[in-house]
């Protein structure tokens, strides 16, 4: 009967510690419909600057009163935002960027943050429980985008962001939660 039990107690603690990994915390970001970077960049290229119209652009999947991370800018925005030096000249920028300048109260735009993150602790259940180290593997891509409009009529349209994240948090404390 003792043998029965101490190989029980030996399966239920290994199991525990096998287990324990499934019991840390995970987090998830999705502020977008899109599933990859590449879905995205590829909505903001089918963008015809001075032929594609606002609404064909909310049909691709960046409808303002729809998604959550999308900041309306206006005129002086845009010109805070893309004029940030005397030293450019007119000839250097770009000719949406000129048209929507001239066009003053005619010119809005977009800008576009979306992002899909996720967070997964890794590593030791019980040095994470009482504090002692945690590792969180942080996953996923980020995706930006301006997009300039005069009269419902994209004239503009520019994207960046980081196509892979791939990065490890580490904390160590090593007296645990004693130490705050």
């Amino acid at each position: 009967m003792k043998k029965i039990t101490r190989v029980l107690g030996v399966m239920f603690l290994s199991f525990l510690a096998s287990a324990c990994s499934s019991f840390l915390p995970e987090k998830h970001i999705n502020s977008t419909p899109f599933q990859s970077f590449d879905e995205a960049r590829a909505a903001i290229e089918a963008l015809v600057p001075m032929q594609t119209s606002r609404q064909e652009f909310e049909s691709n999947g960046f409808n303002p009163s729809q998604h959550p991370n999308i900041k309306l800018l206006t005129h002086s925005d845009v010109v805070r935002r893309l004029i940030p030096s005397a030293l450019l000249k007119r000839e250097d920028l770009d000719l949406g960027i000129l048209t929507c300048l001239e066009a003053r109260d005619a010119c809005r735009g977009l800008e576009i943050n979306i992002e899909k993150i996720e967070r997964a602790r890794i590593g030791n259940f019980y040095l994470d429980l009482f504090d002692f180290e945690r590792r969180v593997l942080i996953t996923g891509w980020r995706f930006n985008a301006t997009i300039l409009f005069v009269n419902d009529r994209v004239v503009y349209r520019t994207w960046g962001g980081q196509p892979k994240i791939n990065e490890t948090e580490e904390n160590r404390k090593p007296l645990g939660f004693f130490q705050g």
